[in-house]
């Protein structure tokens, strides 16, 4: 099947100029600054340039007792450097090139680096993904799944780990897979795989939104698997424990507007467990490859939101007087608590403007008072 490619069918922002995209990669590198921070900030400033001069003021605001740790150019200019040493292709988010599924997620990585054909981005993807205990049965099925995917035209990604992921790179490898890191776009976790990482560079495309050299922790892994589901139309679980990082990956698919796929397995198999309670919550039973094609091929005629595109296009918000600011300082403040609550519903009970909140909500975020979290809802962070 000849399926479209997405560089054609929606037009990025613009390309950053070298300073821009040292800018961006300055101010998602500095304190307290994750990529939805990243995103208002932008919105707030136009440019990040102005929102890395804009962040020492924001913080004090906030709360902040201490100077907030702005990234300095020199450390930005030695991590780019070594991301062209090793031959990657340095993405924003606003640029052509950058993978259009993960452009509309509302936490997708600001800077994305790509080693390898960094022209599989462009391309439609599925993530296959599953535990890694897995079985003879289950590897040797995604393999299968994974080169008649890939043959059909189809980008498969998946998370390098052991077991289903590496057998979905395997199977893929000659028609086109794209490697998901936890830690730097340099370091092959696990050690194993290190000689299928290198035919992925040579024959695919490995990704990540760490500094080179990074060494995987456990709390990288869970913002990985955002990426894999975000850079996907949808995702295969094949094998997979009921707490397994699998269904955290399902379910961040499912957050992001994206398909479900679960193979059922038997339910004496503690890696069926997974799968099988997926298909009980609506996930698309599938036991091949056409069970996929049938839905991606519906999905890809839909439009796409694109919300994050028109922030990197948008000029900077219009300044708020001093007054409102510390009166709605008061109520916010008032309103919030640790439980999460929605920013439209701050909106509607506090009777502020959208702006003034937004402006509020960042500049507490910037002090580390307080926490964003899925579903535009926002908590303020217990002790402090």
């Amino acid at each position: 099947m000849q399926w479209p490619t997405l560089r054609a069918m929606s037009e990025a922002t613009r390309t950053l100029s070298p300073q821009e995209r040292l800018d961006w990669l300055r101010l998602i590198r500095s304190e307290n600054v994750g990529p939805r921070t990243f995103i208002r900030l932008l919105e707030r400033f136009g440019s990040a340039s102005a929102a890395l001069a804009a962040l020492p003021e924001l913080a004090k605001r906030g709360g902040r007792a201490r100077p907030i740790v702005i990234c300095p150019k020199e450390t930005a200019e030695r991590e780019m450097a070594a991301a062209l040493d090793l031959g990657c292709t340095v993405l924003a988010a606003c640029e052509p090139g950058y993978p259009r599924y993960l452009a509309a997620i509302d936490d997708g990585p600001p800077i994305l680096y790509a080693r390898g054909n960094a022209s599989l981005l462009t391309r439609p993807m599925v993530a296959m993904v599953g535990a890694r205990n897995a079985s003879v049965n289950g590897r040797s099925l995604t393999r299968r799944m994974a080169a008649e995917l890939a043959g059909d035209g189809l980008v498969v990604a998946s998370g390098l780990a052991r077991g289903i992921d590496t057998a979905a790179h395997e199977g893929a490898l000659s028609g086109g897979t794209v490697a998901v890191m936890a830690g730097g776009i340099d370091v092959v976790y696990p050690p194993e795989n290190a000689r299928l990482y290198d035919d992925i560079v040579a024959m695919g495309c490995a990704v990540s939104e760490m500094p080179p050299g990074t060494q995987p922790q456990a709390s990288h892994f869970p913002r990985r698997n955002r990426i894999v589901s975000g850079l996907s139309l949808g995702v295969v679980v094949v094998e997979a424990s009921l707490k397994s990082g699998s269904l955290i990956t399902a379910r961040m698919a499912a957050d992001q507007g994206r398909e479900v796929f679960a193979v059922p397995g038997h339910p004496m198999d503690p890696r069926a467990q997974g799968p099988n309670d997926l298909i009980r919550h609506g996930a698309t039973l599938t036991e091949g490859t056409a069970d996929v094609l049938a839905v991606l091929n519906d999905m890809l005629r839909r439009p796409l939101a694109e919300g994050r595109k028109a922030v990197f296009a948008a000029a900077p918000q219009a300044i708020v007087d001093e007054s409102e600011l510390a009166h709605a300082r008061t109520l916010l403040l008032e309103s919030l608590g640790p439980a999460p609550v929605t920013v439209d519903l701050l909106i509607r009970e506090c009777q502020l403007s959208a702006s003034v909140v937004s402006l509020v909500l960042l500049e507490l975020e910037l002090a580390g008072r307080l926490e964003r979290l899925p579903g535009n809802q926002v908590a303020l962070l217990a002790g402090i």
